[in-house]
């Protein structure tokens, strides 16, 4: 078993190996969105592609989204892998550790048709959706990813934002449920009785993620997160704005949670499945919890932005984490739902009880309960997220 060295990130390390018992119980604001002159087009942005001639790349990610060697933690091995397969030197850096923040540090760039000096990123769905609509991502040539269109998992085809997978290619994907400390409280098992209970106020936390905290909120009040009405969305926001009034939820928080879950010091929240099950490792009594009512399916997504210029090149290595045996051995290593067909039966070779995690590789009565929150347009993203951080406090 290996001790977190690190402080916890929504992008967990893996710290050893569970059983899927333990962990499963069935049952920011906006920043320049919308900018004047900040769309852009295919054609009023043509990017070149230099991979021909130049076999390197920039790769953007989030911290401890990528497997580490356990005795030297400048090691990559699937990315080494890569690096030695290809001959394509690989520029990889941790710099995105917020959606939003990100959108800042590029918009003036994406917005101008200017190069961001990074051929892949990764972020969210609802951030990717948002780039997408401003016309700042390439598409990508479906010839040259063969393992995607092979192996995507199907509960990830066909998404609002990018139905055909030609703009953005799940990098991981999680689930937003419920979590709880065993070691202070007793089971835990619908939003109703978080947002409630008595033996919990003042001991719980949601997740200032919007879509996370209020897709959850929407289905236990009998709404479809994927598909709801203004009015729903407030009916489920008041519920919310009762829980922060009363005193029931402590706090609102981005990753932070965990460490806070870990010690007890809180009770029970929103949570990430990686994250769980990080600490679950450790403390097999932090156990996730996946609602009758519904849980929240998001992925992070590769993308090459406008103006990258080794667009060939990303697509080899998009290609080459749908490899099942990458994707495997990737997934070993961060813990959150692994996007690939096929990487279940390579990751019985490296640990069979990660291979039966259903937080990893979720069976279909796991993903019929799951929902990934409804695209937004521009007016309803600065309508809804107002409303939210109001109520959160932000």
């Amino acid at each position: 078993m290996r001790t977190p060295l690190r402080p916890l990130s929504r992008r967990g390390l893996l710290t050893g190996t569970l059983g899927s018992a333990a962990l499963l119980t069935m049952g920011g604001s906006l920043a320049g969105c919308g900018t004047k002159g900040a769309q852009q087009t295919e054609a009023g942005c043509v990017s070149e592609d230099l991979s021909g001639t130049e076999k390197k790349l920039a790769f953007a990610n989030w911290p401890q989204y990528m497997d580490v060697d356990d005795k030297d933690e400048s090691k990559r091995p699937s990315l080494d892998e890569f690096i030695t397969k290809t001959g394509i030197q690989v520029t990889y850096t941790e710099d995105i550790n917020d959606n939003n923040e990100f959108f800042g540090k590029v918009q003036n760039q994406l917005a101008a048709c200017q190069s961001t000096d990074r051929d892949i990123i990764v972020l969210t769905d609802w951030m990717a959706a948002r780039m997408i609509r401003l016309g700042w991502i390439q598409k990508l040539d479906p010839a040259k990813i063969p393992n995607v269109q092979a192996n995507l998992l199907p509960s990830l085809l066909n998404r609002p934002f990018d139905a055909e997978n030609r703009i953005s290619i799940p990098w991981q994907s999680g689930l937003a449920g419920l979590a709880y400390n065993g070691n202070v409280t007793k089971e835990l098992r619908t939003v109703d009785e978080l947002l409630t209970r008595p033996d919990l106020k003042g001991k719980v936390t949601a997740l200032s993620e919007m879509r996370d905290t209020m897709g959850l909120l929407l289905g236990s009040n009998g709404h479809d997160p994927a598909n709801f009405t203004a009015a729903q969305f407030d009916d489920a926001l008041n519920k919310l704005k009762k829980a922060v009034d009363s005193g029931q939820i402590r706090k609102f928080t981005g990753n932070d949670y965990a460490p806070d879950l870990a010690k007890g010091d809180i009770a029970a929240c929103i949570g990430w499945s990686g994250d769980v099950i990080q600490l679950s490792g450790e403390d097999e009594k932090v156990r996730f919890v996946a609602p009758d009512s519904g849980v929240m399916l998001y992925s992070d997504n590769m993308m090459v932005p406008n103006k990258a210029t080794h667009k060939g090149n990303a697509e080899a290595l998009i290609n080459y984490y749908y490899e099942p045996a990458v994707a495997a051995k990737l997934a070993a290593y961060v813990n959150y739902i692994c996007p690939v067909k096929g990487a279940q039966a390579e990751m019985e070779k490296i640990d069979p009880e990660l291979a039966a995690n259903p937080l990893i590789f979720p069976d279909e009565a796991l993903l019929s309960k799951s929902k990934v929150f409804m695209a937004l347009d521009e007016k309803q993203e600065k309508e809804y997220e107002g409303k939210f951080q109001q109520v959160i406090g932000a």
